[in-house]
This record gives structure tokens, C-alpha cells and sequence, in this order.
């Protein structure tokens, strides 16, 4: 399979099962922030492994395989989702989300200090800045499935309660580095 088709030349692209549409398509910022957001949270994760902190790297690693799925149902029409199960392709559900909210009940209550607003990179560690970034591409993945929400006469609840969720763990990892 070539990745070059010349098929996205003249602005349009493939959701999953073939359908086409624009690339300036709501659901296409909407997945494609997503897998922004994959790639920074890859860049915290190899500077978290850089400095050696494995618990921080798993979590990571289970969020980016949490949205992989994520993506695969934003990159999906609301009429292919039921084929989309039905060929064994993971949705996020509540049981997801209950796992991140759980994650960030655990981060709380490590105690962590923090004074008004926090600048990134300020106290010099890569990781919390790397986290940060990942937290702002993650409120702007929230933001452009909201959007997309908005349009869908029925839209997964579980998504956008889990981006509202990440991005405040992700925020939480950080200032952990930081106190």
C-alpha cells in the first residue's frame, strides 16, 4: 500500500470505509488534533523515559493506546459505526473514562502545591514542559470534537468526557514534576 496515492491533491481525504470528504472537515480537525495530541504526549513519554520515570512513561503509553480507538471512531461516520463494531474495532467507553478519573483522583492525592497560574518550562523540567504541551494540544483536541459534537445528531459522550479528562491529567503529571 503507497502512502503517496495523490489521492488527497485537490483537498479531499478518506474516512475510515471509504467515505471522502474535505480536509477542512470539522471531523478531520477533530481526529487529526487527536493524533497531534498522540505525538506530543510521545514526546513527554520519551522525555519521561529519558529521565527514568517509569510510572509516568506507562501511563503514557496506555493513553496513547487509549486513542488510537479514539481516533478510529472520530475517523468514522455515525452511519459505518455500527459496521465499525461490528469488525471489532475498540469505542471508548465509560469504563475509559472511569479509569482516567480514577487517575486523577490518585494525582490529587499526592498533595500537589501549586500558586496561581503556572508558566511552562519555568522550573527547567522537560518533562512537565513537554507535559504541558501535550495539555494544550489536548484542550485544543477537546475544543474541535466539541465542534464536531455539535454537528453529529448523535455523538459518543465517553470521548469528550475522556479529552476533558486527559487534558487535566496531564496538567496533574506535570505539576507532579514541578512540587
Amino acid at each position: 500500500m503507497s502512502i503517496t496515492t495523490k489521492r488527497g491533491d485537490k483537498g479531499l481525504t478518506d474516512l475510515l470505509y471509504g467515505r471522502r470528504i474535505t480536509k477542512t472537515d470539522i471531523r478531520l480537525a477533530a481526529y487529526g488534533t487527536v493524533d497531534e495530541l498522540t505525538a506530543a504526549i510521545g514526546m513527554a513519554r520519551a522525555q519521561a523515559a529519558h529521565d527514568k520515570l517509569t510510572s509516568i512513561v506507562d501511563e503514557l503509553r496506555i493513553i496513547q493506546q487509549e486513542l488510537i480507538p479514539l481516533m478510529g471512531e472520530l475517523a468514522t461516520e455515525a452511519a459505518d459505526l455500527n459496521r465499525y463494531e461490528k469488525d471489532g474495532f475498540e469505542r471508548i467507553t465509560t469504563e475509559h473514562v472511569e479509569r482516567i478519573t480514577q487517575l486523577g483522583k490518585s494525582l490529587e492525592m499526592e498533595g500537589l502545591k501549586f500558586n496561581g497560574w503556572v508558566i511552562p518550562g519555568a522550573a527547567g523540567n522537560r518533562t512537565a514542559a513537554a507535559l504541558d504541551f501535550a495539555r494544550a494540544v489536548a484542550r485544543r483536541a477537546e475544543r474541535d470534537t466539541l465542534d464536531l459534537a455539535e454537528c453529529e445528531k448523535e455523538f459518543s459522550e465517553p470521548i469528550l468526557i475522556y479529552l476533558n479528562r486527559l487534558s487535566d491529567i496531564l496538567w496533574l503529571l506535570a505539576r507532579s514534576l514541578e512540587s
